[in-house]
């Protein structure tokens, strides 16, 4: 649901029916950009800042992004910094900003519970962003694609406006090069007085219970649930456990190995809910019977009618999913994380090769770049769907790398409504990613007046049926 789909309007919808509700952290800075720039129609976004609490924030960066009556159609949204392991201040504040102006507006008119989500993977932004959330006084951080062992301390010390250093992996070093680290002061960046922060809970995603138990082993580790997410959910999968091998699409193989049984966590004594393809009435009832706690659902959220979805793709999906096929397939190229990824099939999407092929290639946002040991023991970034020539004979990568890499920076802005343009009026084209089950899809518009919409309350609804 990353990237603004699951976005502040759908999160709230669903919050106020007493579920949870959990915003993406995915890119956050530069969707609140972008929608600035855009004019923010409805003043949302402004009026959130109005609510920061720290003075001078706000005020820089409305003055830096607001645009009143929105940018014109032909121009190019103004870029963003992009992360390094020291960041620039205007950067730091607008990614606190940017995820405390989601998580309260996902927050007003009722006391629902708000969650936000994350990927370790995207770790730069990490406890800048967990800080923005916090200080919006969100309930839970969820946290996928790789390993949380580190977000129950700096969730507590952050709770705390103490300091926190985040290890960060760089491709290429040894433990002769030392630690690589991000480091976020909050009294240092914003000066004191702070308000009080409460800290949140800590759901980690996982695909294996082997992950689940190593992490609930340590006290310093343990998360607060955990979130058993299997390879049909939507977005990143944890890849095949075993040998890579393909089917003759060229889709990664799963087998009995990559499925964890509902009841396979019970005995951890934590709460956890299930993930990817248990998005029916049926599929909760089984879960919760086993012992889960419930179920995380995102596919049918990401095509009901608060979603973020850009709505000439949501209108593509439902159309196929009234006839029921949706062609889905996990992409074992796609990522430039390298971790497998849900891609469904659309017309004028970089699903299609030839628009794959007919997109410049570029690297301008830099959200999925990788840290790099450069030869003279600096730190560089590079992504795999950067221009060829740069990534390999500049940065040293491997050319294999780069085959099937889309920018998912670039299209899953797209996908939310918010695509660059570029100065010779190209504009990026969106991907979108699902899940590979869409039975309450189906099951929601047949039971929907007009067939062809339906809302997050009716999802909640339907899925509670049982």
């Amino acid at each position: 649901m990353g990237v603004a789909i699951s976005g502040w309007p759908l999160a709230r919808a669903v919050s106020r029916t007493g579920q949870l509700g959990v915003v993406s952290g995915t890119a956050l800075e530069l969707v609140c950009a972008r929608r600035l720039q855009l004019g923010d129609p409805d003043g949302h976004v402004r009026r959130a800042l109005a609510h920061f609490p720290i003075p001078g924030v706000a005020e820089r960066i409305v003055a830096a992004y607001y645009l009143p009556g929105g940018k014109p159609d032909a121009a190019p949204f103004r870029p963003v910094p992009r992360f390094t392991l020291r960041p620039a201040r205007a950067l730091r504040e607008l990614t606190v900003a940017a995820n405390f102006v989601e998580v309260y507006l996902a927050k007003q008119g009722h006391d629902g519970p708000v969650g936000i989500n994350y990927l370790r993977k995207i770790e730069l932004p990490i406890p800048y962003a967990c800080y923005g959330a916090m200080l919006a006084g969100v309930d839970h951080v969820l946290m996928g694609a790789g390993s949380p062992a580190e977000l129950p301390v700096l969730l507590d010390r952050l709770a705390g406006h103490e300091p926190v250093t985040l290890p960060i992996r760089v491709q290429g070093a040894t433990s002769a090069d030392g630690d690589f680290t991000v480091t976020f002061d909050p009294g240092e960046l914003f000066g004191l007085p702070l308000p009080p922060l409460r800290r949140p809970r800590l759901d980690a995603i996982v695909a294996s219970v082997d992950l689940a138990e190593a992490l609930a082993a340590d006290p310093v580790t343990r998360p607060d649930g955990f979130i058993v997410e299997g390879h049909p959910a939507g977005g990143h999968n944890a890849p095949p456990r075993g040998p890579r091998r393909l089917d003759p699409t060229g889709q990664p193989l799963y087998d009995q190995r990559d499925i964890v049984a509902p009841n396979a966590l019970a005995r951890l004594g934590s709460p956890y809910w299930m993930a990817g393809g248990y998005a029916t009435p049926q599929g909760l009832a089984d879960a919760v019977a086993a012992g889960a706690h419930g179920i995380q659902a995102g596919t049918i959220f990401a095509l009901c009618r608060e979603s973020g979805m850009a709505p000439d793709c949501k209108r593509a999906l439902l159309a196929q999913a009234v006839t029921g096929h949706v062609a889905v397939r996990t992409d074992g190229r796609a990522s430039p994380t390298g971790f497998p990824f849900k891609v469904a099939e659309l017309p004028g999407t970089l699903s299609e090769e030839q628009v794959y092929a007919d997109r410049p290639r570029l690297c301008d946002l830099g959200v999925l770049r990788a840290a790099y040991r450069k030869p003279d023991g600096s730190v560089g970034y590079r992504c795999p769907s950067e221009p060829i020539t740069m990534y390999v004979e500049r940065r040293g990568g491997r050319e294999a790398n780069t085959v099937g890499r889309r920018c998912l920076c670039n299209a899953l802005l797209a996908t939310a409504g918010l695509p660059q343009r570029r100065p010779d009026g190209y504009i990026e084209p969106p991907i979108v990613t699902t899940g590979s089950d869409f039975t309450g899809v189906r099951d929601l518009l047949a039971r929907t007046p007009d067939g062809q919409t339906y809302t997050a309350g009716d999802a909640v609804t339907y899925l509670l049926a049982a």
